[in-house]
């Protein structure tokens, strides 16, 4: 049903972009707005995952450079079925995740030195298989082909409003202002929609490919926890990449509506403690309240020393991903 919709979805964009070229220059134009989309759909399937991880500074690990990192992930793909991608990581303060790449094989998976120091092994270990769902299902390539429509809608719109619609097609002024603001607010609706759709799915795959849905519930509430204290600056000056990320990487987008690249982090975990009771996993007593906060100030993994111990708690320093 998850592909159904994505499929629908996708049709929905389409057919909107097509009409925002209609409007512009009729028949011609909707056969421009489409040439120009193909060809922008083209670049981004060979040149996307490069784009992304220059964004945010990736750079490239293996085995030497970070090996139980590296393990992890080889581990994760071989029990996901999929040929091991490659590994980089952001020096980003904020505690995130993606992937990227226009098919299995040529896939990577991205994490921030934030999340490495805030996030038990196990809690990483579900990220990284969430990730690896996206790669199996494809949905790299999926969001890259909506970001792309999304974006040229948004430039037809702004094409059309200097230009003005065809005084032919009986949209006049009113059509124009129309397609000007509800075009890529429309756009922008499909786009968020198919990655919610993508989220779930991906939870759903990943809590089955580590076998640990409660460690993956208990790294969505850290991260979101972090997310909306610490900025993500390369994610705010390029929002159209957010929807990658396994939480929203922008401040102050957390309501589960139309307009939220990411279903709600409650919504989510909630799921995650549903699978782990039907498959005989959950702990006695395990909801989404019982998974413990993250620590205000987590000490480094492979990438540093520690910083100190939390200020104001009588407990130990918390964990990295290795401790």
């Amino acid at each position: 049903m998850g592909y159904l919709r994505t499929a629908i979805l996708l049709a929905a964009m389409t057919a909107l972009f097509m009409g925002v070229g209609f409007l512009i220059g009729g028949q011609g134009g909707m056969i421009i707005a489409f040439l120009v989309a193909a060809g922008m759909n083209l670049f981004a399937y060979w040149n996307s995952d490069k784009m992304v991880l220059r964004m945010y500074g990736a750079q490239p690990v293996d085995a030497r450079s970070a090996p139980e990192l590296h393990q992890m992930v080889q581990e994760l793909s071989q029990a996901a079925g999929l040929p091991m991608p490659k590994v980089y990581v952001m020096q980003n303060e904020q505690p995130n995740a993606f992937a990227t790449g226009r098919n299995p094989q040529n896939a990577a998976v991205a994490v921030t030195t934030g999340i490495l120091r805030t996030l038990s092994r196990d809690e990483l270990a579900g990220v990284v298989a969430h990730e690896l769902a996206h790669i199996k299902n494809h949905d790299t390539l999926v969001m890259t082909i909506t970001a792309t429509i999304a974006g040229a809608i948004s430039m037809l719109a702004n094409f059309g409003l200097f230009f003005g619609g065809r005084d032919n097609n009986g949209a006049g002024l009113i059509g124009t202002l129309a397609m000007v603001f509800l075009a890529p607010l429309a756009a922008g609706i499909v786009q968020m929609a198919i990655s919610r759709t993508r989220e779930y799915e991906a939870d759903r795959i990943g809590a089955e490919i580590s076998q640990a849905p409660l460690m993956l519930a208990s790294a969505l509430q850290k991260i979101a926890g972090a997310a909306h204290r610490i900025p993500n600056r390369e994610a705010e000056r390029n929002p159209a990449s957010a929807s990658l990320f396994i939480v929203n990487p922008l401040s102050g987008a957390r309501m589960d509506n139309l307009f939220s690249t990411h279903p709600n982090v409650e919504n989510r975990i909630a799921r995650l403690n549903e699978y782990a009771k039907d498959w005989g996993l959950a702990r006695p007593g395990a909801s989404s309240e019982s998974i413990s906060p993250p620590a205000k100030e987590a000490y480094s993994g492979p990438w540093g020393s520690a910083r100190g111990r939390n200020r104001g708690s009588s407990r130990g320093p918390s964990e990295g991903p290795w401790g």
